[in-house]
């Protein structure tokens, strides 16, 4: 379901999107498009920060795991 909304946007953003809209139907197309892509960009920061806070919580368990398997390696 769509709902009519307001936005005050600046002149040179305007112009920016007339240049850029392309295949857009709209500029209502084009920024709702826009708009998706930037949360779903923030989306997947937020869960790559949370993937990494759970790997620097672990990190000295896994930097011990790593150098036990490297120490079962043959020396070439």
């Amino acid at each position: 379901m769509k709902t009519k909304t307001s936005i005050t946007l600046s002149q040179d953003i305007l112009r920016a999107i007339e240049v850029h809209m392309g295949g857009y139907k709209s500029r209502s197309d084009f920024i709702e498009t826009a708009a998706r892509v930037f949360i779903e960009q923030l989306e997947k920061k937020e869960v790559e920060l949370r993937d990494l806070e759970i790997i620097n919580k672990h990190a000295d368990t896994l930097n011990n795991e790593a150098e036990e398997v490297l120490g079962y390696q043959v020396p070439i």
